[in-house]
């Protein structure tokens, strides 16, 4: 058996666990496959993972290192001047944890009992108070991305509108508009 995929979890991991988690790629994996779902969260058996984007990941921690400058600085990066963005990084004591895989920000649904998650990349906050997502993304297509309009840029706004969700939810002012960088 390979060492990356263990088809069976310790079942605290699985749904009615003490460990379990509705993440943001649990509810695109449900409306994906809802048999899928089930295989994974109940009986415990996740599909094999993906090929690891090295790329992509390294991609993620310059861009949230660089960021992460001027949240220290509380300045506007200059991508934020270019494209004329009234905002800077958002300085706040949780963001480290917002942005960490298996944690992110959480809300507990008290209808329903779940405890719903996303790890954002980074949220930027305008001079009004409103937080904005914002999600890095990387590419290899030549031309820009002017707008997602095909059928797989669906999860990419999904997943906004997840990280939106959970800032909402905890109280914050969230904008309606969020930026893939």
């Amino acid at each position: 058996m390979s060492q990356y995929y263990k088809p069976k979890r310790n079942p605290n991991w699985n749904y009615g666990g003490a460990n379990w988690k509705l993440s943001r790629s649990k509810i695109d994996l449900f409306l994906e496959c809802p048999k899928c779902f089930y295989i994974d969260n109940k009986l415990g058996t996740a599909r094999p993972p993906g090929f690891p984007f090295n790329l992509n990941t390294a991609v993620d921690v310059l861009l949230k290192r660089e960021f992460d400058i001027h949240r220290a600085k509380r300045s506007r990066h200059p991508l934020m001047h270019a494209y004329g963005i009234d905002a800077v990084p958002y300085d706040h004591p949780e963001i480290d944890a917002w942005r960490e895989n298996f944690k992110g920000v959480q809300y507990r649904h008290e209808s329903t009992g779940f405890l719903i998650t996303g790890a954002v990349d980074d949220v930027w906050v305008d001079p009004k108070g409103d937080l904005i997502v914002v999600d890095y993304k990387s590419t290899s297509k030549d031309e820009a991305i002017e707008a997602l309009d095909q059928e797989w840029h669906d999860g990419y706004k999904r997943q906004m509108e997840v990280y939106q969700w959970l800032l909402r939810r905890l109280g914050f002012r969230v904008s309606p508009t969020g930026y893939f960088v």
